[in-house]
């Protein structure tokens, strides 16, 4: 009896001992995973920038958006810039012709 007794206990040391192991493997493992993890001041500083380049995006969106604006004003100016000399052209082809048929 003693001898089923004393095997029983070698039986649970070695248990005991391997669930120490695995314990001590994931001590390990949430260390390193602790190690790993951003604190709460990393994620602040990525926060903080990325605002700072949403900002900055907004800011060049806009000067953008100014410069397409200035461009059309433009495009604008001169189309009717040519629009007149195109009348002024039409205006001096209908002048020669009559000159000419006048002859």
């Amino acid at each position: 009896m003693e001898d089923k007794i004393f095997d029983l206990l070698a039986k649970m040391y070695t248990e005991v001992q391997e669930i120490k192991s695995d314990m001590q493997g994931m001590k390990v493992k949430m260390h390193d995973m602790a190690e790993n993890m951003a604190t709460k001041q990393d994620i602040k500083r990525l926060e903080d920038n990325m605002i700072r380049l949403e900002n900055k995006m907004d800011d060049n969106h806009k000067a953008l958006y100014d410069g397409y604006q200035q461009s059309m004003e433009g495009i604008h100016t001169l189309n009717d810039k040519v629009d007149k000399l195109t009348d002024r052209v039409e205006h001096q082809e209908i002048k020669l012709q009559v000159i000419k048929g006048s002859k």
